[in-house]
């Protein structure tokens, strides 16, 4: 039996074309049982079930009050949880979801080619890249560096590409614990040509297996 998966797209605010491709990216690893949902309910529900809940490009508010305190009960007691890209758009207004992430989204240069330098490659969602990673994506600019609070596996080198707002350091995927579960993120996956890169897909299947303790 397949470990099964929660991914909420919810968005109150932008919503990403993308979603579709990466939903369905999702379904195509093999590895996971995946449910699919927008409805705000699916998570007031025990999420005890689930080896991790995944936020894909959510954005805005999009847990009702009863949802934030199962998510939180959830990760808490050891449960996984995994955001993707614009799920660092989300829940401005619930303090421990900034916590939980690492950090909130704060702008974006345009959509353009760049490179990445893979930092820790002793890592699931990144043992599988090269040093540095070219990639094309939105290359995420966040409220605050979460470097200290978070392990970075990626960042930005924004010698390489235009309008970036962080300087040298600028973490773009990391991990970390919160209480007995799991964390990780990844900014990239903007677009849906980033769901059907192999090793995207490779580096999103590394992550939630971490965050889900199944490798």
């Amino acid at each position: 039996m397949l470990p099964r998966l929660l991914v909420h797209t919810r968005t109150t605010a932008y919503r990403h074309d993308s979603i579709p491709a990466a939903v369905a990216a999702l379904r195509a690893l093999g590895y996971f049982d995946v449910h699919h949902t927008e409805e705000p309910a699916d998570l007031e529900i025990p999420l005890d079930g689930y080896a991790a809940v995944v936020f894909l490009s959510t954005s805005g508010e999009v847990l009702t009050t009863p949802g934030r305190e199962r998510l939180a009960a959830y990760v808490e007691a050891g449960g996984g949880f995994v955001g993707v890209h614009a799920a660092a758009c989300t829940e401005y207004e619930w303090p421990y979801y900034g916590e939980l992430l690492g950090a909130w989204f704060d702008r974006h240069p345009a959509y353009q080619p760049g490179k990445a330098v893979v930092e820790d490659r002793d890592h699931p969602a990144t043992r599988h890249l090269p040093a540095v990673w070219d990639f094309t994506d939105e290359w995420y600019d966040f409220r605050s560096n979460p470097r200290g609070a978070v392990r970075v596996l990626v960042s930005a080198d924004e010698s390489s590409y235009e309008g970036g707002g962080m300087g040298d350091d600028h973490p773009l995927a990391w991990c970390r614990e919160q209480g007995a579960g799991r964390v990780f993120y990844t900014a990239l996956g903007h677009a849906s040509e980033a769901y059907a890169d192999p090793d995207f897909r490779a580096h999103l299947r590394g992550g939630i297996r971490w965050a889900a303790r199944l490798g």
